[in-house]
C-alpha cells in the first residue's frame, strides 16, 4: 500500500505532455528511434509487391502526410450507431452534433498535442488539424518522413500502368508511446489515385444546341416514383465528393434544358484545392453528379467539396464534410479498388463516416464499373476478384447498376443486372450485424447494398464539355439515390421523423420485411463476371432499385414500428471503461481520480481510477450516464475493485457506494480490503428503459487512509 499527497497528483497532472508522455528528455526527444517503436499495420501499398524498384526518392523531395488518431470509446460508439437507427430505442434518430462527438469519440486534444509534438520534434512542418481532431497533417523532406515513421521511400516503377510513383517499403513505424493514439499514417505513397466511375456511351456526342439523347430525368422519375413522393429536395443539402472541378455554364444548360430551378451548386476547397477555373478530366463525373442529383431533388442544395487526388486529400475531405455538418447525404462517385490502397487508409476514411453515421447523414457510393474484377483499370490487375473503395464500408450504402428500360409515358418496363456493375466481398470489412437476409455466406461485407440505372446502353443524358453526351456507370446510380435521400429528408422533417442517416440498417429492415416487393424493384436478370443476379439480394444490383414512393412510406413507419428481437440489441454501454484514453470522458471525475502512476497497479493496461487513499478527510467521486434500453432482460455492471486499506480495525469506515440514480446499489469498504483486485457484480436489469446515472462515491474519515481502486468497468445488456 502506498499512501499518495494531494500535492504531487496535483504535480503530475499538470507536467508537459511531451515529457510525460514520451518518457523521454529534451535532448533524448532530438535523438530518432531510442525509445521502442511500434509497426502500423496496413501502410504498406500494396502495388509495392509487383512493382519495380527503380532507386532512391532524393532526399530533399517533399511529402505530405496525414496522421489519423484512433477515436474513443469504440464499443460504446457502436452501441450508439445501432442504437441510433433502431425504432424503439431510446436513442432512435437522437443525432448528435460534432461536438457532441467530439466529446464523447473523437481523439482528445492531449492526444492530438501529443502528435504534433513528435512531428514538430522530428523536424516537419505540422499543419492543420482537423475540426474533428481525427487527423493531423505534416509535411517534410522524404528524409525527415523517414526518420519520423522509421520508413524508407523509394521509387517505383508499376509496370501494368506504366507510371513512376513513390512508396514506403516497409510498414510504417512509431513510437510505443504513441501506439494507443495514432491509427495510421497516409501520404507515405502517392500512388492510389481514385478513378470516376462513369461510363461513356460510344456515340458521337450531339453540339452543343442540339436535342439530347439519352434518358431524361421525367424518364428516371417516373420508372423509379420518385415523381410520386411529393418532395423536390427543399430544405437539404447534399454533398458532393469530388477531385476535380465543373463549369457552372454546362450546369446551367442542363437545368434550362429540363426546366429545373434549384439553389445553384456552391464549391467548397478542401487543402487549397479548386478546380473550377480549368476543369481537368474529371469534369464529366463532376458534371454528371451534380446534373443527376438536380434530376432526382432539384431543389436541394449542392455543396461541391473538392480535394487533391490522394489517400491524404480524401482522409480530409471525409473529416472535413463531417466536421462542416452542412449536409444530410454525401454522394461518392469516385473509388479504387481495395488491394489498390491501404487498409490504413481505408479506416481512416471509414472513421469519418462512422462519424457522419452518428450525425445523421447518409452516405452512398458508387460501386464501381468493372464487375467482380474491381482492379481491372489499375495497378493490381484483372485476374484479382476485388471490390470498390469507399462502396466497401460498412458506414455508408453502396450502389450497383442496372439497365432500365422506360415505357412511353416514362413509367418502369424491366431491369436487368449492368454486365459491368461492382459487386463481391471486401477483403477489409467485416459483415456489418445489419447485413442479414442476404443468403451470402461469410464474414466479410458483400458489395452492393441496392442499385440504379447505370448501363451506357441504358445511359442519362448529361452535358458536359459544351456539349450533350450520353454517360453510364455506378457514378450516375450513386448521385440518384443521394437525391431520393435527399427526397426522403424532405419528408421526414415535415412528418416529425428523423432524418435517413445512416441508410442501410433501415433499407436492410424493410428489404427483409414483408414490404419487399412493393419498396424494391428485385432485379433477378443479368452478371457480372462472378455473381448473378437473382431473387432477393444477390452481389451485382444488391437489394436493387427504389419504388421511392412506397419506400418513403415504409422507412416513415419506422418511427412507431417496435424495435426487433424485443427492442435490444446484445452490447456494452459503459465508455471508456478501462480509463486507457488518459482522460475522464465520458465520466465525470472529482480531482486526480484517473491515474497512471506506480503507487497502485491498474487491473489491465496503465491507467485505472483510484479514489481516495489520502489519509485525511476526503470524498471522490466518479459517474457516468447510461441508458439501458426498453426491452433489454439483461443488465449487469461488472468492474475490477482493489481495497486496500492502513487500517487494523475492520470496522467499516471508509466506504464506496455506488448509486444508479438516487438509490444505493452496492457499498464496500476498508473491510472489504484484499491484497489484489476483485471483480465485483451489480445486477442493473430493473432499470431497463430508463437513462441513469452511475455514480461511484469515495469517502474516508481521515483516521488511516484506505484506497478504491477501480479498474475495467462494463455494463453489458441484452
Amino acid at each position: 500500500m502506498r499512501h499518495r499527497s494531494l500535492a504531487l497528483a496535483a504535480a503530475i497532472a499538470v507536467l508537459p505532455l511531451t515529457a510525460v508522455s514520451l518518457g523521454v528528455s529534451t535532448a533524448q526527444a532530438a535523438t530518432p528511434h531510442v525509445a521502442p517503436r511500434v509497426a502500423l499495420p496496413n501502410t504498406v501499398n500494396p502495388a509495392v509487391a509487383h512493382s519495380e524498384k527503380k532507386g532512391d526518392v532524393p532526399a530533399e523531395q517533399q511529402i505530405s502526410v496525414a496522421v489519423s488518431l484512433k477515436l474513443r470509446n469504440s464499443d460504446e460508439l457502436d452501441h450508439f450507431l445501432s442504437a441510433v437507427t433502431t425504432p424503439g430505442t431510446p436513442e432512435f434518430g437522437q443525432y448528435l452534433t460534432p461536438e457532441q462527438f467530439s466529446a464523447r469519440f473523437a481523439p482528445t486534444q492531449q492526444a492530438v498535442d501529443q502528435v504534433r509534438d513528435y512531428l514538430t520534434a522530428q523536424g516537419l512542418t505540422v499543419g492543420d488539424t482537423s475540426a474533428n481532431r481525427q487527423v493531423v497533417n505534416a509535411r517534410g523532406t522524404a528524409a525527415q518522413i523517414s526518420q519520423a515513421f522509421g520508413t524508407h521511400e523509394s521509387a517505383y516503377l508499376d509496370p501494368g500502368q506504366q507510371r513512376t510513383f513513390f512508396a514506403n517499403d516497409a510498414a510504417a513505424s512509431i513510437p510505443a508511446e504513441l501506439a494507443s493514439v495514432v491509427q495510421g499514417v497516409s501520404g507515405l505513397d502517392n500512388h492510389a489515385v481514385r478513378k470516376g466511375r462513369i461510363a461513356p456511351q460510344s456515340v458521337t456526342p450531339n453540339a452543343a444546341t442540339s436535342t439530347p439523347s439519352g434518358m431524361a430525368p421525367a424518364q428516371y422519375r417516373g420508372a423509379y416514383n420518385l415523381d410520386k413522393t411529393g418532395a423536390d429536395g427543399t430544405g437539404t443539402t447534399v454533398a458532393l465528393w469530388e477531385f476535380d472541378g465543373y463549369k457552372s455554364s454546362d450546369l446551367t444548360t442542363y437545368d434550362g434544358q429540363y426546366g429545373l430551378t434549384g439553389p445553384a451548386v456552391a464549391t467548397v476547397p478542401v487543402d487549397g484545392a479548386n478546380y473550377d477555373s480549368a476543369p481537368g478530366q474529371g469534369e464529366g463525373e463532376v458534371e454528371l453528379d451534380s446534373e443527376i442529383v438536380r434530376g432526382a431533388a432539384p431543389k436541394a442544395t449542392q455543396l461541391l467539396y473538392e480535394a487533391p487526388n490522394s489517400d491524404q486529400g480524401e482522409i480530409d475531405m471525409a473529416n472535413k464534410i463531417v466536421a462542416d455538418n452542412k449536409v444530410s447525404v454525401i454522394s461518392i462517385s469516385w473509388g479504387t479498388c481495395e488491394p489498390d490502397t491501404t487498409a490504413s487508409s481505408m479506416t481512416a476514411v471509414d472513421n469519418a463516416f462512422k462519424q457522419a453515421a452518428a450525425q445523421g447523414i447518409s452516405v452512398f457510393s458508387a460501386s464501381g464499373d468493372d464487375g467482380s474484377k474491381d482492379c481491372t483499370r489499375s495497378a493490381s490487375g484483372a485476374s484479382v476478384t476485388s471490390v470498390d473503395f469507399p462502396a466497401s464500408s460498412p458506414h455508408q450504402t453502396g450502389v450497383g447498376g442496372t439497365n432500365l428500360q422506360v415505357t412511353g409515358s416514362n413509367g418502369y418496363s424491366s431491369e436487368s443486372a449492368w454486365s459491368t456493375a461492382g459487386g463481391g466481398v471486401s477483403t477489409v470489412f467485416a459483415k456489418p450485424s445489419w447485413q442479414t437476409g442476404t443468403g451470402v455466406a461469410g464474414t466479410m461485407r458483400t458489395v452492393p447494398d441496392v442499385s440504379s440505372n447505370a448501363d451506357p446502353k441504358s445511359g442519362f443524358a448529361i452535358y458536359t464539355g459544351g456539349a450533350w453526351n450520353v454517360y453510364g456507370g455506378t457514378s450516375a446510380a450513386a448521385p440518384l439515390w443521394a437525391g431520393y435521400a435527399a427526397q426522403f429528408n424532405q419528408k421526414a422533417k415535415t412528418a416529425g421523423q428523423p432524418v435517413l442517416g445512416e441508410a442501410n440498417p433501415k433499407l436492410y429492415a424493410v428489404a427483409t420485411s414483408g414490404t419487399y416487393g412493393s419498396t424494391f424493384h428485385d432485379v433477378t436478370t443479368g452478371a457480372n463476371q462472378d455473381y448473378a443476379a437473382g431473387q432477393g439480394y444477390d452481389q451485382v444490383t444488391g437489394w436493387g432499385s427504389p419504388v421511392a414512393d412506397a419506400l418513403t412510406t415504409a422507412l416513415l413507419g419506422g418511427g412507431t414500428t417496435p424495435p426487433p428481437t424485443g427492442g435490444c440489441t446484445a452490447a456494452q454501454l459503459i465508455g471508456n471503461g478501462g480509463f486507457e484514453t488518459g482522460t475522464p470522458a465520458p465520466w465525470t471525475a472529482s480531482g486526480s481520480v484517473l491515474d497512471n502512476g506506480t503507487g497502485e497497479p491498474a487491473h489491465s493496461g496503465n491507467w485505472k481510477a483510484w479514489l481516495d487513499g489520502y489519509g485525511s478527510a476526503h470524498t471522490d467521486t466518479l459517474s457516468q450516464t447510461v441508458t439501458v434500453p426498453a426491452g433489454c432482460k439483461s443488465a449487469v455492471l461488472t468492474f475490477w475493485l482493489h481495497v486496500d486499506t492502513a487500517k487494523t480495525d475492520p470496522t467499516p469506515t471508509d466506504t464506496l457506494t455506488l448509486q444508479a440514480g438516487s438509490t444505493t446499489v452496492g457499498t464496500w469498504s476498508n473491510a472489504d480490503a484484499a491484497d489484489g483486485y476483485v471483480q465485483r457484480t451489480v445486477d442493473l436489469s430493473g432499470y431497463a428503459g430508463q437513462t441513469v446515472n452511475l455514480t461511484f462515491t469515495g469517502t474516508e474519515d481521515g483516521n488511516g487512509q484506505t484506497s478504491f481502486v477501480i479498474d475495467d468497468v462494463a455494463l453489458n445488456v441484452g
